[in-house]
This record gives C-alpha cells, structure tokens and sequence, in this order.
C-alpha cells in the first residue's frame, strides 16, 4: 500500500495538469446532454428502476437536454427503452432516450476475470467509459451503477460527474468480515480457513479501498440510497459535503392501492430477487422447508414464489440450483419460480402475498421490502443495513414486520406470520404501508431534482 501511495504522489501532479490540459481540448466537444452509464439496461432490478426514474426526473427540469443511454445490449433502441421503462416498471418518460452502443462490455463482466474481480470489473469500466465518452461526449456524465472507477475519466473529457450509488464496491464490512476470517459469497471458504491467504486478500482489499476513495472524491455530486451506504461512501470518499441521502423511487402508489386482506385459505410468502449470489434464495428455501416442518396441524400449508430476473447464463444456472434445492428440501410442489416477468404481473402477485422473504446480507436499501409493505405484505428481511436502518421501523408506535439473521429465525418469523390474528396482521399490514410512503417515487423524484439543479440547471443554460 505504501508503494502505491507513493507512486501516485510522484505521478499526481503530471497526472493532474495532463488531465487539465486535454479538459480545456476536450470541453469544446461536450454536447449539450446527460450521458447515463448504464451497460446493462435489461437486469430489471432497482438500478434500472433508478435509471428510468432519473431520465424521467431530468427530462422534467431540463426538456431542452438530451438524455442519452451508454448501453451494451444491442437489441436496445430509443423507442424499446421508452417502452421498456413504461411496460417493466410503469415509468412514462416524455421522449425516448439516445442510445449509444457499447462493444467492450465483457471488460465489466464478471466471467472475465475468475481472480481479483472486483479490481478487474473496476479498470475495466475505465476502459468501457473511454469507450463510451469517446463517441459521444456529454456536459453531464450520470453514473447510476456505481462504477466509481469511471469519473476520473469523465473528469478527463471534461464532464461533470453526477453518480447515484446503490452500494459501496468495497465496504468497511467487508473488510471486517476478510480480517475475522468469515466465509461469505464474496470471501471463499479456502480463504477464510487460511491465516496467510486471509492477510494477502486484506491487504489487497485495503489497497483497492483506498484506490477507490481516491476516485470517488472525483464525483461532483453523490447520492445515495441509504443511511448505511451514506454512513460507508462517507467514510471512504471524504467528501461529505457532495454527498445527499435519496431514497430510490419505490412504487408505493400503485401498490398502496392493493386491499390489505389476503386469503387465509392460501398463504402464500413472496421473495422478489434478481437470482445473483448476494441475494441468498438459498437461505429462504431452507428457511421455508424448516417452517413447513414446524406447522401445527389446524394450520394450512404455504406456497413461496420466487420472483426475480436473470441477466445472463449464470444467472440463469442459479436459478436452475435453486430449482435443485428445493427439490432436495422436499417443497417443490410448495415453490414456484418466476422469472423475468413483466410489472403488472408482478403486482398481482404482490397483492395476493401474505408476507415477504428478504434474506440479502447488508442490502444496501432493499426496494422489494418496501414494495411488499406498500401491497400489504407482512415483511421478513434480513437484520442489516438498509432494512433494518431505514425500512422495517416502527410506524406511529407500531411494528412494521419482522427482522431476522439464520435460518432459523426466519422459519420462525414465517410461523408467527402463519399463526398471527387476522386483525393482528392488519394492523402491521397498515402501519406498514404507511411506512412505505417514505419511499415512494415522488419523493425520489423531488429529492434528486433539488439535488441535481446546482449543477444541471445552471450549467445547462
């Protein structure tokens, strides 16, 4: 680490009037619109939801700028992204949206590099955003995925940085979590077993957490999602006073107007996920399979419905093992997979959901949380970060849902859920929705316009 710090104190300066001198070139060439970093625009998960709700909200203040989308899926064209965003998450932009093609986004993707991939994934969006600023260079560069390692280079072609950030690259957790020698999707059992790997990967993690500070600090304005996440970019970016708390848009108005009673006769738990790792639907299927053990016998049998989306094959192979799980656990009559299905679909299932599964370790918001309590369903989420800071609170004295870490404790959370009073579990139902119009997307879209219009609306004119 020490190397690296001096190496950069040597270059700084030639780095910095090197840059400063290819801006004064290149600002001459920035056109007058918003570029949205956004190589994935088919994960129909939060982040696209954020990114379709900060076209619309920019579209709003600033009809005389351009929104263009840097884009790796090819098949994407102004007129399917605007009906996109309109049929997948409800949001009406009022013009389609540029597009502009990336060919390099293998350069991001994590079956690029089977070693060091997160540093990987990191230079590689630099090489991505060269890519995508080379071909068209905007006044304002929206990061809305989190590449940090992407500003220095939008600093360079002269552009102003904007990023919404959903979740650290790297977090002080995860750092603890390598120091204790705790197994987890992202720290391999084989390393945490090993004294001597362990120290390597910690120091590697402190070297990349110190790099990516460095080039967070290069943002104009960061917004982020959470208390936790705020609490985390906070301490590695040290620019507090560019930083502004924005809750992501939730659609709590379309849910809210779901009836808060369900069928006693059919209990059915929804878990709503992209199928990626952190997610752990694993720990819900066991978690069900053990409930399903513990019921009484005057009570009725619940169904699960996984509902998520697949970006790509090994997305679509997890789905396949979870499938395999719950065949092992003996509940494959009792679960039902859905999969990239379409918004309207997804709001009958919600309103026909008793409670619903969260189990992703230190999420860093949890927008499906949300959605469940806004449609009526008794949360159950994992006890850290987003749901636990921010969502599953008390509501006017009122508990709200169910907070739990093992498998174990959710099984149990699911039968108190099961064996809960009508009326009991209409009154956590209710204080619960009410809880969720703290998120909703009108809120999102007047706290990132009040963030935003400092820098777009007077460098715009």
């Amino acid at each position: 680490m020490t190397i690296a710090v001096l190496f950069f104190a040597v270059l700084a300066p030639w780095i910095a009037l090197i840059g400063f001198l290819a801006s004064r070139v290149l600002t001459s060439r920035l056109r007058n619109a918003v570029g949205f970093f956004h190589p994935f625009t088919n994960d129909g998960g939060g982040g696209e939801r954020v990114l379709w709700c900060a076209v619309r909200a920019v579209q709003d203040d600033n009809p005389d700028l351009d929104c263009v989308i840097y884009t790796g899926d090819h098949d994407a064209s102004p007129d399917s992204l605007l009906r996109r965003a309109l049929d997948r998450f409800g949001i009406k932009l009022l013009f389609p949206p540029k597009v502009v093609f990336l060919y390099r986004r293998k350069w991001i993707e994590d079956n690029t590099y089977p070693r060091f991939t997160m540093i990987g994934q990191s230079f590689g969006s630099m090489f991505l955003s060269w890519e995508a600023l080379s071909q068209f260079t905007p006044k304002f560069y929206f990061d809305t995925c989190g590449y940090a390692f992407t500003y220095p280079v939008a600093r360079l072609f002269g552009c102003k940085v904007i990023c919404y950030t959903h979740y650290p690259t790297i977090s002080l957790d995860m750092l603890s979590r390598v120091r204790q020698r705790s197994s987890m999707y992202n720290n391999k059992a084989s390393i945490a077993q090993s004294a001597w790997l362990s120290q390597c990967k910690l120091l590697y993690y402190n070297l990349f957490s110190w790099m990516y500070g460095l080039v967070g600090s290069f943002a104009h304005l960061a917004m982020v999602n959470s208390s936790w996440t705020k609490s985390h970019i906070e301490k590695q970016w040290k620019i507090p006073d560019r930083i502004k708390r924005v809750y992501p848009p939730c659609d709590t108005s379309g849910l809210q107007a779901l009836p808060l009673e369900r069928s006693s006769a059919n209990p059915i738990f929804i878990s709503v996920a992209q199928f990626r790792p952190e997610k752990a639907q694993a720990v819900q299927l066991e978690a069900f399979a053990l409930a399903c053990t513990m019921l009484d016998r005057e009570m009725r049998r619940p169904k699960l419905q996984l509902v998520g989306s697949c970006r790509n094959k090994s997305d679509e192979d997890r789905l396949e093992s979870l499938k395999q799980i719950a065949m092992q656990l003996n509940i494959a009559e009792d679960v039902e997979f859905h999969k990239n299905i379409a918004y309207r679909d997804l709001i009958d299932l919600l309103g026909g959901a008793t409670a619903g599964l969260h189990s992703m370790i230190d999420e860093h918001f949890g927008i499906s949380v949300v959605e469940y309590m806004a449609a009526g369903a008794i949360p159950i989420a994992h006890n850290s970060a987003g749901p636990k800071m921010d969502i599953v609170l008390e509501e006017d004295g009122q508990p709200t849902g169910f907070l739990a870490e093992t498998v174990e404790e959710f099984a149990n959370a699911i039968i108190k859920v099961l064996r809960m009073p009508e009326d009991e579990r209409l009154k956590m139902a209710a204080a619960a929705r009410k809880r969720a119009g703290r998120f909703s997307e009108q809120r999102f879209y007047d706290d990132l316009k009040a963030a935003i219009r400092p820098i777009i609306r007077h460098r715009s004119r």
